[in-house]
C-alpha cells in the first residue's frame, strides 16, 4: 500500500495481495480490463480493495477460459457471467469435439504407419461436415440403383438408410471406420462390383417380382449353408449337392456364382462391418463363412 493513509496499492503491493505477478496485472490493465483507480502524483496507477475483488474475478474467468473481450464485457455488465458461460460452453464442445476427432485420427496414423499422403487424406475425410458425409453415401447409393426400377425396394431403402455420419463424440474405431468406409465407397473398382450386383438384382427380379425375395434368398441361403456348416458338410463333397438342389433349385448354377462373387465376397462383408462400427449398433452378420461355403460348393462344381 501507499504510504499517505488512502488505502490504496499500488501495482507492486497489489501483486502480492493477489498473487499474480506485475507484468500480467499491468497487461490486464493496459487491455481495460483492470482499470486504475488513481493515480500518483508521479503518475503510477494505483488500487484499492474493489480492484482487489474485479482482479479476481479476470483471474478466474480467465482460468477457465474466457478471452479478454469476455472478461471486458462482463465487468462493463455488457452481459452476465451466466451468459458468457453458457457461449463458452458451445464453443469449447465444439473444440472438444475437433480435438476428439483429431485424437482419433492422429490414433489411425499411428496404428497404420500412415504415409504422409495417406494422413492428410484421413484428416480430410475424418473433418467433413455431416452434410458432406451423407453427400459421399448418397451419392454411391444413387449410382448403384440409377436407372433400375426394377431393383428390390427393400434392399434399395436399406441401403438409403445406412447413410451414416459420425456421432458427435466419436471413437477413434468410429474414425478409423468411417474413412476406411469413404475410401471404399469412392473406389471405383467396389463401386462397379456394387453396381453389378444390383443389376444382377434387377435383372433376376423383373417387373413382376415381389418385393424383399433378394432378402428372403439371402436368408434362406444363410440358413441352409449354416445347418451345413454345424454338420461338417465340405462344399466339396457329394453331400453338399442335396444343399444346393434345396437353395436353387433348377436355377442356372453358375449365373448364381457369378452374382454371389458380385454381392457377398469379402468387401462386401467388410462394408457391413464399417457401418456397424461407424453407426455403433454392434457388429451386422457379414454370414462370410455361408456365403463362402455356397461359393465353394458351386465353384468345386463348376470347375472353378
Amino acid at each position: 500500500m501507499t504510504d499517505d493513509g488512502t488505502g490504496l496499492m499500488t501495482i507492486g503491493a497489489l501483486a502480492r495481495t493477489t498473487g499474480l505477478t506485475v507484468r500480467t496485472i499491468r497487461y490486464w490493465s493496459d487491455e481495460g480490463a483492470l482499470p486504475p483507480h488513481a493515480r500518483s502524483a508521479g503518475g503510477y496507477r494505483l488500487y484499492d480493495a474493489a480492484s482487489v475483488a474485479r482482479l479476481e474475478l479476470i483471474r478466474t474467468l480467465r482460468e477457465l477460459g474466457l478471452g479478454l473481450d469476455a472478461v471486458r464485457r462482463v465487468l462493463a455488465g455488457e452481459t452476465t457471467v451466466a451468459q458468457v458461460a453458457a457461449a463458452h460452453v458451445s464453443a469449447l464442445d465444439a473444440q472438444i469435439r475437433s480435438l476428439r476427432v483429431t485424437r482419433a485420427v492422429l490414433s489411425t496414423v499411428a496404428r497404420r504407419g500412415s504415409t504422409a499422403e495417406e494422413t492428410t487424406l484421413m484428416n480430410k475425410l475424418a473433418r467433413l461436415s455431416a452434410a458432406e458425409r451423407r453427400r459421399i453415401m448418397e451419392e454411391f447409393v444413387d449410382e448403384m440403383f440409377h436407372g433400375l426400377d426394377t431393383a428390390d425396394p427393400e434392399i434399395r431403402d436399406r441401403m438409403r438408410a445406412h447413410a451414416v455420419d459420425l456421432p458427435d463424440d466419436p471413437t477413434p474405431e468410429q474414425v478409423d471406420a468411417w474413412v476406411e468406409l469413404a475410401e471404399l465407397v469412392q473406389d471405383p473398382d467396389f463401386r462397379a462390383q456394387m453396381r453389378q450386383a444390383a443389376e444382377f438384382n434387377a435383372a433376376d427380379r423383373g417387373s413382376d417380382a415381389s418385393d424383399g425375395a433378394s432378402m428372403w434368398f439371402a436368408r434362406r441361403l444363410v440358413q441352409l449353408a449354416g445347418r451345413a456348416l454345424e454338420q461338417g458338410i465340405a462344399p466339396r463333397s457329394p453331400e453338399a449337392e442335396p444343399v444346393l438342389r434345396d437353395l436353387l433349385g433348377d436355377t442356372d448354377r453358375a449365373a448364381v456364382l457369378v452374382r454371389l462373387r458380385a454381392a457377398f465376397g469379402d468387401r462386401v462383408a467388410r462394408y457391413r462391418e464399417l457401418l456397424a462400427t461407424v453407426r455403433g449398433t454392434g457388429p451386422l452378420p457379414a454370414h462370410r463363412e455361408e456365403f463362402g461355403w455356397v461359393v465353394a460348393a458351386l465353384e468345386a462344381r463348376a470347375g472353378g
